[in-house]
């Protein structure tokens, strides 16, 4: 399934079913008084969030929603009957924007959250509800009104405890591969992962976190550059960042400051999300005798996925953060 996070839709609520003009007629009441029923009410468009999905690709190729309209009264004052809501499932995570006022609507964070996006138009009155002492026979009743309208845009971001940020081919693919049960694709090249993968890290007793791994960033991503920052906002709700540098760098620092100045390009508030900083593959070092010729003002962790060097203090570490 094709992962998307951002798409543009069309709501429309049902109209409301009009009022009914009537008067009561049977054998022996040739002039019965008004007995119009009211106009069912139109259906909602509701989202709920759904923790199954993960991503608005169905979305993407369905813009537009329109629930259904509330059916006219009757006579002897039978109400028409209510439009049918519309339901549409998104990935929990999702924020809901309406386009024209340029606002958020709503937040969807919660496995089976709900949220009435556009209501449904009223139904008229029966001109039952118009007799009045000097009009015994009103000939008129109200209209039903119209459904609510909105243009929204849907925006995923992925809800994880852990963010791993870093150049392409830092390690963060392997790192997830080996410390949880996802299974991204691995290979020695730019850009390999092209989508957000999430992993389960399971740790103690019955304890665990959720990583996320994030296509791999390049200088002027903010600005669209590589893969741009069309993965950037699934950064945004992590708790921690994980910074993963290859001890291979030439100049490790410049590369810490590079990353961070592209997050904080992207969202200024990320400068003070909790972070530690990974130096990996010391596999391909000699860790006995590697000595660091470099000083960075931040807590460092050096790993190996492959030997599993320092796998698990880091697991303890990133779990100590979350408490």
């Amino acid at each position: 399934m094709k992962f998307v996070d951002l798409t543009q839709i069309e709501v429309n609520a049902g109209n409301g079913g009009n009022g009914c003009v009537s008067f009561h007629r049977e054998k022996f009441i040739p002039k019965g008084g008004p007995d119009g029923g009211d106009g069912g009410n139109g259906g909602n468009v509701i989202f709920i969030a759904n923790a199954q999905l993960h991503t608005l690709q169905d979305i993407r190729y369905h813009r537009k929603y329109k629930a259904q309209n509330g059916r006219p009264g009757e006579g002897n004052n039978r109400s028409g009957k209510k439009g049918e809501d519309i339901l549409i499932k998104i990935p929990v995570g999702t924020l809901i924007k309406d386009l024209d006022k340029d606002i958020i609507l709503a937040d969807m964070v919660e496995n089976g959250q709900t949220f009435i996006a556009a209501k449904g138009g009223n139904g008229g009155w029966g001109n039952q509800h118009f007799a009045t002492s000097t009009n015994k026979v009103p000939r008129f009743a109200k209209p039903g009104l119209a459904g609510g309208f909105v243009n929204l845009e849907l925006e995923l971001k992925i809800l994880a405890d852990v963010g791993l940020v870093g150049f392409p081919n830092a390690g963060k693919s392997t790192l997830l591969s080996v410390i949880s049960a996802a299974r991204p694709k691995i290979a020695d090249y730019p850009f390999t992962t092209l989508v957000p993968n999430l992993g389960i890290v399971r740790y103690g007793d019955y304890k665990s976190f959720v990583m996320a791994d994030i296509p791999g960033l390049i200088e002027g991503a903010h600005l669209g550059k590589g893969l741009g920052d069309q993965f950037l906002r699934h950064i945004e709700r992590t708790k921690i960042l994980l910074f993963m540098i290859d001890v291979n760098e030439e100049d490790i620092p410049e590369t810490f400051h590079t990353l961070l100045q592209e997050l904080t390009k992207f969202n200024k508030e990320l400068e003070h999300k909790p972070r530690l900083v990974c130096i990996t593959k010391m596999d391909s070092v000699d860790t006995e005798n590697y000595e660091p010729d470099f000083t960075l003002d931040e807590k460092i962790i050096y790993i190996s996925s492959v030997t599993r060097y320092h796998i698990e203090g880091l697991i303890y570490e990133v779990a100590g953060y979350l408490k």
